[in-house]
């Protein structure tokens, strides 16, 4: 090639039609123009029709498009590597084959670069399909990111501009003998080694796609590899940076994210003997490298099941995940009006650990709003008027302790007279819903509305639907307001929650009802 572009994309390609083709199409149609771009793409074996399909592309576009073909290698380390090996640009870009960019992405990113002489430049990267990219390193746009003080190191994949020179300067390529996480090494290592690191965040430059079939490698991914991808992380991490703070905020992330995404309930699914292999790796990573600074960074949920995994026996761990797999709390402490769950190791002297890490305030409220409806009935309410009468159960006794009014139940905007009272070892919820007013807010056409119950406590306010573990109902009512009638069917949906459904009674339903009812004729 006679001239230097400015940048290069690298797009490793296996079996990604037809996502390939939007990927291509979102790069030849970049702003920045096609005699400053190089896009070098590697076929890593692909059996699906997108070698063919770079093939077009190149033929189509001669000067910018390049196309490398091999043997399948397993993952996309060694494309991405080969990729690299050809590139000419000042700036080299990676990114995803099923994955597309903004149409001035590019243009935006080597303006950025060259305007503030940065080392590595990241443009604001969304996901499609509902897939999850973290967004805190994106929330402003900074000439000067800090690797060490801010959210880049949950933000690590190579997805970035990155200037060549660097890359060049100190050899850096993906690690080959990681099926997947390969690329975030690379990309440690560049921001590392970087004079400068900057964000743009006043853009959508990159778009990454969850496919339809999950196959993208991070979703496909076995348990094995996630935990051989945490374990070679860690110990990439702590080869390159010096035991400390710096090295603790990007340890950080890894633990919470690649190791303690292996101790959830899907753990609880594997046999004994690989629970117990993988227990004593995660084990070993923690002994050597979880310290007291990542825990004291870590959200709480994370940073117990981490050290109970380091500190503790495998039927422990299994305990606690299984704890934290519950949305119901187990038995609590309330002491100065906070809540303590009785989680593995709760005032245990043999961990240690603090109050303060099985604190559980915050959910609290959501746990006491958490009511089980057991009766749907017609009654009368205090002035006598007819009313629905809904009866539900919650299994904590200091529901019925909370200020009056505290505890609201209400369908749609319509909120019933609510009282508590213990019962045994729980609380008892009756709430009377005058019929009057349950019409006088329904819409003209009808509506189902759920039930919610509402609970202020603890500095905050918390709701949730009203709930049944077995079908409850109440019989259908005729009712009226003004000259119109409806039908009020208190009952449960699908979901168990619980619901009244309002229909008014037109002539053309009564009509249509009838018919139903009545029998077919014939001769």
């Amino acid at each position: 090639m006679s001239r230097q572009p400015d940048v290069t994309v690298v797009v490793a390609v296996y079996n990604t039609m037809p996502y390939l083709t939007s990927c291509l199409e979102s790069l030849v149609g970049q702003t920045i123009g096609l005699d400053r771009l190089e896009i070098v793409a590697v076929d890593d074996g692909s059996t699906d029709g997108s070698g063919a399909e770079l093939d077009r592309y190149a033929a189509r576009y001669p000067e910018t498009v390049r196309v490398l073909h091999q043997a399948n290698s397993g993952g996309p380390a060694a494309p991405s590597n080969l990729g690299l090996d050809h590139a000419h640009g000042r700036y080299v870009f990676f990114i995803g084959s099923d994955d597309h960019l903004g149409p001035e992405a590019l243009e935006r990113l080597v303006a950025a670069a060259d305007r503030w002489d940065s080392d590595v430049v990241l443009g604001r990267m969304v996901g499609t399909n509902k897939r999850y990219v973290h967004q805190a390193v994106y929330a402003n746009t900074q000439e000067r990111l800090d690797l060490f003080d801010s959210a880049l190191p949950w933000s690590l994949s190579n997805t970035k501009l990155f200037r060549r020179a660097l890359v060049e300067r100190h050899g850096l390529r993906f690690r080959t003998d990681m099926p997947m996480g390969s690329d975030q090494p690379f990309t440690l290592e560049a921001c590392f080694r970087a004079d400068k690191i900057s964000v743009l965040a006043d853009y959508e430059y990159y778009y990454a796609v969850k496919r339809e079939n999950a196959q993208n490698i991070t979703y496909a991914s076995r348990f094995e590899e996630r935990l051989r991808c945490a374990e070679e992380l860690v110990g990439f991490v702590a080869g390159l940076i010096e035991p400390g703070p710096r090295r603790d905020a990007v340890l950080l992330r890894h633990f919470s994210w690649e190791v303690a995404k292996l101790l959830r309930a899907e753990f609880l699914g594997l046999s004994p003997d690989v629970q117990q292999h993988v227990h004593d790796r995660i084990r070993k990573l923690a002994e050597a490298y979880l310290t007291e600074g990542v825990l004291a960074r870590m959200a709480p949920a994370e940073r117990l099941r981490l050290a109970v995994a380091r500190d503790g026996d495998l039927a422990q761990l299994r305990e606690l995940i299984g704890q934290q797999a519950d949305k119901a709390l187990p038995e609590v402490t309330i002491a100065d009006g906070r809540w303590y769950a009785h989680h593995v190791g709760f005032r245990d002297p043999a961990f240690g650990y603090p109050d303060d890490w099985y604190d559980v305030t915050d959910r609290a409220g959501k746990v006491l709003a958490r009511l089980t409806a057991t009766e749907l009935a017609w009654g009368r309410d205090a002035s006598g008027a007819r009313a629905l009468v809904v009866t539900a159960g919650s299994p904590w006794a200091v529901l019925s302790e909370l200020a009056p009014g505290a505890v609201r139940v209400s369908v749609g905007e319509v909120a019933g007279v609510t009282s508590v009272a213990p019962d045994g070892t729980g609380t008892v919820v009756r709430t009377d819903f005058a019929v009057d007013r349950l019409l006088a807010v329904a819409a003209a056409n009808g509506e189902r509305r759920v039930v919610r119950a509402e609970v202020t406590a603890l500095g905050g306010v918390a709701s949730a639907p009203l709930r049944t573990d077995r079908r409850v109902a109440a019989p259908r009512r005729l009712a009226r307001r003004g000259v119109r009638l409806h039908l009020v069917t208190p009952t449960t949906n699908h979901k168990g929650q619980v619901i009244v459904a309002i229909t008014p009674v037109t002539p053309g339903r009564f009509l249509a009802r009838l018919r139903r009812m009545r029998p077919s004729g014939g001769k």
